[in-house]
């Protein structure tokens, strides 16, 4: 008897449903599982492991900053009127169920490689657009899949121009220089291996998610008949000009001549380092593109605003993450958890125990940049005593993060927010997909191996 995916899928959606908590819930029990840990597995007394964790909570705050102006800047890229009736445009291609599903997983995945917060935003309003006009086909739209295949679309976001650890080995000065020196891009991002098996992903992520189409004749869930409105606050049809100030505050040359002058810089930029990239070099890009693109410097705004209700609880559970990755860190809970996969290494399986160990801590450090600070000095040291090439290892820790997002809630929010879901709605249906990922990544790493 041939069964459905869809079929297969729903024990997962039942779990999730039944206990899956709220991400803030999710980050309080991991703080309490890392204390219990600290204390159980080391000889931190319980005092000292309370000195680390507090001090800890203050210890991403300049990468929360960071963090931030790249929601910001994607999500108003994203609302711009251009963007925003190309993915409108774009939502009217899928004729069938099938085809709506794996269309919002495709969109989602090129967002995410361009930025991990751009496929993010992209993803959940290619998701509302294709809901909305899918609803005036007459297409039975299961609207949590929808989101859910956005979501997923996501699992390639290391693989893309914003990968935390890539461009942190990529940065000149980086903390790791000594060891490893300065790694180009060329060789993690836009090698051919990694470029190759992000297509593939992305196509297998697709045929997954129209797999899941609802196969029975039981009612599925549609879109919500009252849609949240993810616009903005829209620039009035008659703006106010009767001050200099008011003319200034609607005067598009002057948002786009500060937008012109961001990308002149980074066109300086590129030009004199080539691929050279930094967090700061893709927040800069998002900012330089809104502001050409934006009506005018108060509709700017106006934008930003929109996209700051995304923030909140994403600012608020960073600095428990923070406080988990103090404990990791400054005790021997992380040497322990990543010394046992480095013991099981050979050079040509490495790479595929950094991806393992990159899934397990992402629960505890949901962060690509904060976790490579934290694996990175210990699999760089293992690769080169077994003589495996470094961006083997910076893209296996990558692929591990990226994996394991599918089934921590942290990273659903800024999409959750303008779907209007809960994660539990949304994180069954990314299980399966965490299976087959699991066998992508995995499968190239290991066949990447040690790439010497």
């Amino acid at each position: 008897m041939r069964v459905s995916a869809d079929t297969l899928a729903r024990p997962f959606v039942a779990f999730v449903e039944r206990f899956y908590p709220d991400s803030f819930v999710f980050a309080i029990l991991l703080t309490g599982a890392t204390f219990a840990l600290t204390i159980g597995l080391t000889e931190t007394p319980g005092g000292e492991a309370l000195e680390i964790w507090g001090h800890g909570l203050k210890g991403l705050l300049p990468f929360i900053t960071q963090i931030a102006l790249t929601l910001l800047c994607a999500h108003s890229l994203a609302h711009t009127d251009l963007v925003r009736a190309a993915l409108e445009a774009m939502a009217r291609w899928p004729r069938s169920e099938p085809q709506a599903y794996a269309w919002v997983a495709v969109v989602a995945g090129v967002g995410s490689l361009i930025a991990w917060s751009l496929g993010l935003v992209v993803g959940a309003l290619i998701a509302l657009g294709v809901a909305r006009a899918g609803r005036t086909r007459g297409l039975r739209l299961h609207y949590p899949l929808l989101v859910a295949s956005a979501y997923a679309g996501f699992v390639v976001w290391h693989m893309g121009y914003s990968s935390s650890a890539a461009l942190f080995v990529a940065t000149p000065g980086h903390a790791l220089e000594a060891m490893t020196g300065v790694i180009p891009v060329t060789e993690t991002i836009f090698a051919p291996w990694n470029l190759t098996l992000a297509i593939l992903t992305i196509a297998a992520v697709a045929a997954v998610c129209a797999s899941l189409t609802p196969r029975d004749a039981a009612p599925v869930e549609s879109a919500p008949v009252e849609w949240i409105d993810t616009s903005p606050t829209p620039e009035p049809s008659a703006p106010d000009r009767s001050t200099f100030g008011r003319r200034l505050e609607h005067s598009r040359w002057i948002s786009t001549a500060i937008g012109a002058l961001l990308l002149a810089y980074l066109f300086r930029w590129f030009r004199a380092r080539g691929l050279e990239l930094t967090l700061d070099v893709v927040n800069w890009s998002f900012l330089g593109l809104g502001l050409v693109l934006a009506r005018s410097p108060i509709h700017y705004v106006s934008l930003v605003q929109g996209a700051g209700r995304t923030l909140g609880p994403i600012i608020l559970q960073y600095p428990f993450y923070a406080g988990i990755m103090a404990l990791m860190t400054g005790t021997d809970l992380v040497h322990l958890f990543s010394d046992g996969f480095v013991a099981l290494a050979s050079p040509e399986t490495l790479g595929f125990w950094a991806f393992l160990s990159g899934g397990a801590l992402n629960f505890f450090v949901p962060s690509g940049g904060g976790q490579w600070a934290v694996q990175g000095p210990i699999f760089l040291e293992a690769a080169q005593k077994l003589g495996v090439a470094a961006p083997v290892v910076v893209m296996g820790v990558a692929y591990g993060d990226q994996w394991t997002n599918l089934i921590q809630p942290f990273w659903t929010l800024p999409l959750l927010a303008i779907a209007g879901l809960r994660a539990g709605a949304i994180m069954g249906y990314c299980f399966v997909v965490f299976l087959v990922t699991f066998v992508l990544f995995g499968g190239g790493l290991l066949l990447v191996g040690s790439g010497g």
